[in-house]
């Protein structure tokens, strides 16, 4: 399962973000990853997230697989969408 934003927040993705996210990954077992720029990290560490340097008009895609896949991608979207960080691009 899998979900690509594209970054609108004018901050791009900085520490406070990324580790809303990292948290919200961590509170899972499924195994979350992201794309960005050609390069995949691990959604449960913030250094990976943070290496992205994601500015506004970038796009990140959450990669989820596991027995909660469908929850934590909601729960990532959520953050993504309600914090003003990305809208989900098609």
């Amino acid at each position: 399962m899998q979900k690509t934003f594209k970054i609108t927040s004018e901050d791009g993705i900085h520490a406070r973000p990324a580790t809303a996210l990292v948290n919200t990954a961590n509170k899972f077992k499924s195994e979350v990853f992201a794309e960005s720029g050609g390069r995949k990290v691990t959604m449960k560490s913030i250094l990976g997230v943070l290496s992205f340097g994601l500015e506004p008009g970038d796009t990140i895609t959450f990669l989820a697989s596991g027995e909660d896949e469908a929850e934590v991608m909601a729960a990532l979207e959520d953050i993504m969408v309600k914090e003003g960080l990305g809208d989900l691009h098609e």
